[in-house]
Protein backbone atom coordinates (compact mmCIF):
# COMPACT_ATOMS: atom_id res chain seq x y z
CA UNK A 1 0.00 0.00 0.00
CA UNK A 2 1.26 3.29 -0.91
CA UNK A 3 2.50 5.74 1.85
CA UNK A 4 -0.43 7.96 0.13
CA UNK A 5 -2.86 5.77 0.95
CA UNK A 6 -1.74 5.03 3.95
CA UNK A 7 -2.01 8.85 5.13
CA UNK A 8 -5.20 8.71 3.73
CA UNK A 9 -6.32 5.88 6.07
CA UNK A 10 -4.86 8.00 9.07
CA UNK A 11 -8.10 10.23 8.64
CA UNK A 12 -10.14 7.25 8.20
CA UNK A 13 -13.04 5.25 10.37
CA UNK A 14 -9.80 2.57 10.82
CA UNK A 15 -8.73 1.69 13.92
CA UNK A 16 -4.53 2.12 14.53
CA UNK A 17 -4.49 -1.55 14.44
CA UNK A 18 -5.84 -2.63 10.91
CA UNK A 19 -4.00 0.71 9.81
CA UNK A 20 -1.24 -0.86 10.77
CA UNK A 21 -1.31 -4.28 9.27
CA UNK A 22 -2.83 -2.23 6.40
CA UNK A 23 0.11 -0.36 5.86
CA UNK A 24 3.18 -2.39 7.06
CA UNK A 25 3.57 -4.08 3.75
CA UNK A 26 2.00 -3.06 0.59
CA UNK A 27 0.99 -6.28 -0.91
CA UNK A 28 -0.45 -7.24 -4.46
CA UNK A 29 -1.38 -10.76 -3.69
CA UNK A 30 -1.83 -13.49 -0.69
CA UNK A 31 -1.13 -16.63 -2.23
CA UNK A 32 -2.19 -19.56 0.39
CA UNK A 33 -1.18 -23.65 0.32
CA UNK A 34 -4.55 -24.47 0.69
CA UNK A 35 -3.60 -28.34 2.98
CA UNK A 36 0.06 -26.51 4.57
CA UNK A 37 -2.64 -24.53 6.22
CA UNK A 38 -5.15 -27.03 7.22
CA UNK A 39 -2.68 -28.96 8.59
CA UNK A 40 -1.13 -26.50 10.40
CA UNK A 41 -4.47 -24.92 11.72
CA UNK A 42 -6.69 -28.08 12.63
CA UNK A 43 -8.73 -25.29 14.45
CA UNK A 44 -9.99 -24.66 11.17
CA UNK A 45 -12.87 -26.86 10.50
CA UNK A 46 -12.82 -29.28 13.93
CA UNK A 47 -13.68 -32.54 13.58
CA UNK A 48 -13.77 -32.47 9.57
CA UNK A 49 -10.67 -34.95 7.83
CA UNK A 50 -7.99 -32.01 6.46
CA UNK A 51 -8.47 -33.20 3.07
CA UNK A 52 -12.30 -32.46 3.36
CA UNK A 53 -14.72 -30.32 1.18
CA UNK A 54 -15.72 -29.27 4.64
CA UNK A 55 -12.27 -28.16 5.75
CA UNK A 56 -11.68 -26.44 2.33
CA UNK A 57 -14.67 -24.24 2.56
CA UNK A 58 -14.07 -23.31 6.40
CA UNK A 59 -10.58 -22.44 4.69
CA UNK A 60 -12.00 -20.08 2.11
CA UNK A 61 -14.63 -18.96 4.55
CA UNK A 62 -11.73 -17.16 6.87
CA UNK A 63 -9.99 -16.26 3.74
CA UNK A 64 -12.69 -14.44 2.36
CA UNK A 65 -13.47 -12.49 5.74
CA UNK A 66 -10.07 -11.50 5.85
CA UNK A 67 -10.33 -10.00 2.12
CA UNK A 68 -13.34 -8.46 2.96
CA UNK A 69 -11.24 -6.89 6.17
CA UNK A 70 -8.24 -6.19 3.79
CA UNK A 71 -9.03 -6.15 0.79
CA UNK A 72 -6.13 -7.68 -0.96
CA UNK A 73 -6.25 -10.46 -3.38
CA UNK A 74 -5.95 -13.83 -1.87
CA UNK A 75 -5.60 -17.22 -3.97
CA UNK A 76 -5.96 -20.36 -2.01
CA UNK A 77 -4.29 -23.29 -3.80
CA UNK A 78 -4.55 -26.62 -2.93
CA UNK A 79 -2.86 -29.93 -4.14
CA UNK A 80 -5.62 -31.71 -6.94
CA UNK A 81 -4.16 -34.03 -8.74
CA UNK A 82 -4.27 -36.57 -6.34
CA UNK A 83 -7.52 -35.94 -4.98
CA UNK A 84 -10.09 -38.86 -5.52
CA UNK A 85 -12.53 -38.66 -8.84
CA UNK A 86 -15.82 -36.50 -7.99
CA UNK A 87 -14.22 -34.44 -5.46
CA UNK A 88 -16.11 -31.52 -6.06
CA UNK A 89 -14.12 -28.49 -7.06
CA UNK A 90 -14.59 -24.80 -4.95
CA UNK A 91 -15.55 -21.98 -7.41
CA UNK A 92 -13.27 -19.08 -7.22
CA UNK A 93 -14.98 -15.59 -5.99
CA UNK A 94 -14.03 -12.13 -6.71
CA UNK A 95 -12.53 -12.53 -3.02
CA UNK A 96 -10.81 -15.57 -3.23
CA UNK A 97 -9.29 -17.19 -6.53
CA UNK A 98 -9.38 -20.96 -5.58
CA UNK A 99 -7.22 -23.26 -7.46
CA UNK A 100 -6.38 -27.16 -7.96
CA UNK A 101 -2.81 -28.55 -9.31
CA UNK A 102 -3.56 -30.91 -12.26
CA UNK A 103 -1.72 -33.85 -12.93
CA UNK A 104 1.68 -33.20 -12.65
CA UNK A 105 2.19 -30.45 -10.94
CA UNK A 106 2.02 -29.83 -7.11
CA UNK A 107 0.28 -26.86 -5.30
CA UNK A 108 3.96 -25.63 -4.63
CA UNK A 109 4.81 -25.11 -8.06
CA UNK A 110 2.16 -22.70 -9.50
CA UNK A 111 2.83 -20.89 -5.73
CA UNK A 112 6.54 -20.78 -7.31
CA UNK A 113 5.32 -19.67 -10.38
CA UNK A 114 2.85 -17.15 -9.38
CA UNK A 115 4.68 -15.48 -6.83
CA UNK A 116 7.53 -15.06 -9.36
CA UNK A 117 5.39 -13.30 -12.05
CA UNK A 118 3.45 -11.18 -9.32
CA UNK A 119 6.52 -9.88 -7.73
CA UNK A 120 7.26 -7.51 -11.32
CA UNK A 121 3.78 -5.70 -9.62
CA UNK A 122 4.45 -5.65 -5.77
CA UNK A 123 5.00 -7.39 -2.80
CA UNK A 124 3.49 -11.02 -2.95
CA UNK A 125 3.42 -13.23 0.46
CA UNK A 126 2.72 -16.70 0.69
CA UNK A 127 1.74 -18.54 3.69
CA UNK A 128 2.83 -21.70 3.59
CA UNK A 129 5.09 -23.90 6.50
CA UNK A 130 6.73 -25.85 3.90
CA UNK A 131 10.79 -24.85 4.37
CA UNK A 132 11.53 -25.64 0.94
CA UNK A 133 8.98 -23.67 -0.46
CA UNK A 134 9.82 -20.84 1.85
CA UNK A 135 13.31 -20.71 0.49
CA UNK A 136 12.20 -20.83 -2.57
CA UNK A 137 9.71 -17.71 -2.02
CA UNK A 138 12.29 -15.37 -0.49
CA UNK A 139 14.58 -16.21 -3.40
CA UNK A 140 12.24 -15.20 -5.97
CA UNK A 141 11.20 -11.78 -4.03
CA UNK A 142 8.56 -12.91 -1.93
CA UNK A 143 7.60 -12.72 1.59
CA UNK A 144 6.68 -15.28 3.84
CA UNK A 145 4.22 -15.70 6.48
CA UNK A 146 3.37 -19.19 8.77
CA UNK A 147 0.24 -20.42 8.34
CA UNK A 148 -0.29 -20.25 12.25
CA UNK A 149 1.14 -16.40 12.40
CA UNK A 150 -1.51 -16.01 9.90
CA UNK A 151 -4.22 -17.55 11.31
CA UNK A 152 -3.53 -15.16 14.05
CA UNK A 153 -3.91 -12.39 11.70
CA UNK A 154 -6.73 -13.20 10.51
CA UNK A 155 -8.65 -13.18 13.50
CA UNK A 156 -7.40 -10.03 14.56
CA UNK A 157 -8.61 -8.38 11.60
CA UNK A 158 -11.67 -10.05 11.36
CA UNK A 159 -11.88 -9.63 14.61
CA UNK A 160 -11.56 -5.90 14.48
CA UNK A 161 -13.73 -5.20 11.32
CA UNK A 162 -16.36 -6.99 13.67
CA UNK A 163 -15.90 -4.65 16.61
CA UNK A 164 -15.65 -1.51 13.67
CA UNK A 165 -19.34 -2.86 12.48
CA UNK A 166 -20.96 -3.37 16.08
CA UNK A 167 -19.58 0.35 16.86
CA UNK A 168 -20.62 1.68 14.02
CA UNK A 169 -24.31 -0.02 14.08
CA UNK A 170 -24.80 1.33 17.74
CA UNK A 171 -23.83 4.85 16.49
CA UNK A 172 -26.49 4.75 13.64
CA UNK A 173 -29.18 3.04 15.82
CA UNK A 174 -28.52 6.55 18.49
CA UNK A 175 -28.42 8.72 15.64
CA UNK A 176 -32.22 7.14 14.22
CA UNK A 177 -33.75 7.02 17.85
CA UNK A 178 -32.25 11.18 18.09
Amino acid sequence: MSPLLCRRLGDSHLTRGVQRLLCTVPLVRILVDGYSMLHSCPGIAPGKARHSHHAREELIKLLTDYHDALGTPVTVVFDGAGAPPGTPKLASTAAVEVLFSQAGQTADQLIERAAYRLGAYGEVMVVTDDFAERDTIISVGGVINSCQSFLSQILDVTSEMKRQLQRHNRQEKSRYNQ
